[in-house]
């Protein structure tokens, strides 16, 4: 299996530059239209009920990343390093705005949900960066010690600079665009989300074309590293929740909360020579794009799962 995912290693993306510029606006262009959906009382209203939101929040900026660590430990002899930070990089990434969607269906609760994606999303400039500096770090140490590999330099002042300019700036844009134009919000936030995910999903399939079999010829193993891996996290959202004695519909939203990553965040982030430059790792980051790449179409298929199980469920508590 190991020698298999080695065969990612030559699996290379370049834009060039007028290719990244675009890239980067339509990144800038999706986090405008989640922004959109953020409402500032979400923040007030944290502070009336704050056990679940601090929980939550815990679980998905701690003990994610720590699980997501111990499970890439775990597989260590069979998955490579790439693959192994591909995972720590998505632990990292603020929850995906799906996840709101999904957690009705499954009959949790919403404001919690939605309370829960706002902060991660507003303050990924900040925790994304710091986070994959300490666990890419201490991975990135723990398999050079093992399976002497070249020590990786894990990037945090080129990730945070990025960060805050990619997502900081539409992030602040929408917010205030929200608050002083509701109107027009309403008429163009469904709109523009669904042009922002098509584009994305264009940019996806154009930039993995030309290593179409590569990924073919590795899918299962990915598929089956992603699966655990978002089972984990998924679990780490109900156990964690129940562990804190919370109501059953909370820990519903937990469940989805922790288990839907923006992914597409850490896909764009890697598309970014300045945050991932081609010298400094080796030119072969292939493992971590196609993790990634495939915890983004997973995580709809298992959230979609478990919300149709959770609806066969009433909560009785």
């Amino acid at each position: 299996m190991r020698e298999q995912l080695e065969s990612l290693s030559s699996l290379t993306i370049n834009f060039g530059q007028g290719g990244m510029m675009i890239v980067n606006i339509i990144l800038a262009f999706v986090m405008f239209g989640v922004a959109l959906g953020i409402k500032t009382e979400t923040f007030r209203d944290v502070f009336k009920k704050p056990k679940s939101v601090i929980v939550g929040i815990l679980l998905q900026w701690v003990a994610l990343p720590a699980v997501t660590f111990a499970v890439a430990l775990v597989l260590n002899p069979f998955i490579t390093p790439m693959v192994a930070l591909g995972m720590i990089l998505v632990a990292c990434c603020p929850g995906g705005n799906i996840s709101n969607f999904i957690s009705s269906l499954s009959k949790g609760n919403v404001e919690l949900s939605v309370s829960m994606t706002a902060i991660s999303t507003a303050f990924a400039p900040i925790i994304t960066p710091l986070n994959f500096f300490v666990w890419g770090n201490l991975y990135s140490h723990f398999a050079t010690v093992h399976n002497d590999i070249p020590v990786l330099v894990i990037p945090f002042w080129p990730m945070l600079e990025q960060i805050l300019l990619l997502l900081g700036v539409p992030i602040v844009l929408g917010l205030v665009f929200a608050k002083y134009f509701p109107n027009a919000t309403k008429r163009i936030t469904k709109p523009a989300q669904v042009v922002s995910i098509l584009l994305f999903i264009g940019m996806v399939i154009a930039s993995f074309s030309q290593n179409f079999q590569i990924i073919v010829d590795n899918i299962f193993y990915i598929f089956f590293i992603v699966l655990l891996h978002n089972a984990c996290a998924l679990a780490t959202g109900y156990f964690g929740g129940r562990l804190s004695k919370l109501p059953l519909k909370d820990c519903r939203s937990l469940t989805i909360e922790v288990g839907i990553q923006n992914s597409g965040l850490g896909l764009i982030l890697l598309f970014n020579p300045a945050i991932f430059p081609p010298e400094i790792w080796h030119g072969h980051y292939g493992g971590m794009l196609i993790v990634t790449a495939w915890w983004g179409i997973w995580h709809i298929v298992s959230g979609l799962t478990v919300a149709y199980f959770f609806r066969r469920k009433p909560i009785t508590e």
